[in-house]
């Protein structure tokens, strides 16, 4: 969902750090592996969760676009993955689709770039707390998405923190007007159990624009992502 140097999981990236005790020092600029190299030093967890984060939200937002919309009087369904460890509810009539790099996706059946997605990624942090707060992840989010190419416009919206147990679940909503897809509603959710990044990320199209009913519906889904009770400790 941070995120947020915004590249495939195959590919790496590289930041400028500046020095806030120094403002006037030349930064440095440090080179951020994917989540695949997971080999890394305790110092670099902060960095890492960033480009897990990013990327995830990449390979979730790269969706193809169809026409129409979804039906008004959508129903939702509770889906649970015991493997992984997280569940969530669905709108009933989305099908569940394959991508390189997601461990879940679903598609509104007629309109393709309307999509619900899970990214679940190994970290050494125990809470995203040791990353930052919600508001300094969504600063880091918006950031990033500024920095694409296909990026004409990004505008946050809230970011919020809610508590399930010792479970911490951030979440975002946020505007954002690309060259792939035109202009999008993004509600994100993240976590952290089990030594494992957790994010969720729902794309849906302004055109037209989200109707309450949906937004309600989107939002029951977002507040529904946690890790089953079974394994909520």
């Amino acid at each position: 969902m941070i995120m947020w140097a915004a590249a495939s999981s195959s590919s790496s990236c590289s930041v400028k750090m500046n020095n806030p005790q120094n403002p006037t020092a030349t930064p440095k600029r440090i080179l951020l592996q994917p989540p695949n190299g997971l080999a890394i030093q305790p110092t670099s967890r902060r960095r890492m969760l960033t480009v897990s984060i990013l990327s995830s939200t990449s390979i979730l937002l790269l969706s193809p676009s169809i026409s129409n919309t979804w039906a008004e009087t959508e129903e939702l369904r509770r889906y649970t993955d015991m493997n992984e460890g997280f569940t969530l509810l669905l709108p009933k009539s989305w099908i569940k689709v394959e991508k390189a790099g997601a461990t879940l996706l679903f598609q509104d059946p007629v309109q393709g770039s309307n999509n619900v997605g899970v990214v679940v990624t190994p970290v050494r942090l125990t809470t995203l707390a040791d990353f930052g707060d919600p508001q300094f992840v969504a600063d880091k989010l918006i950031q990033a998405e500024k920095r694409k190419e296909s990026t004409k416009d990004v505008q946050l919206v809230s970011s919020t923190e809610r508590q399930k147990g010792d479970i911490q679940v951030y979440e975002f909503e946020y505007k954002l007007d690309s060259t792939r897809g035109g202009l999008k509603t993004i509600f994100s959710a993240a976590f952290v159990a089990s030594k494992k990044l957790y994010l969720l990320n729902i794309a849906h199209s302004q055109q037209p624009p989200l109707s309450d009913t949906k937004r309600m519906m989107l939002e029951k889904v977002v507040h529904s992502f946690d890790v089953p009770s079974s394994t909520n400790h």
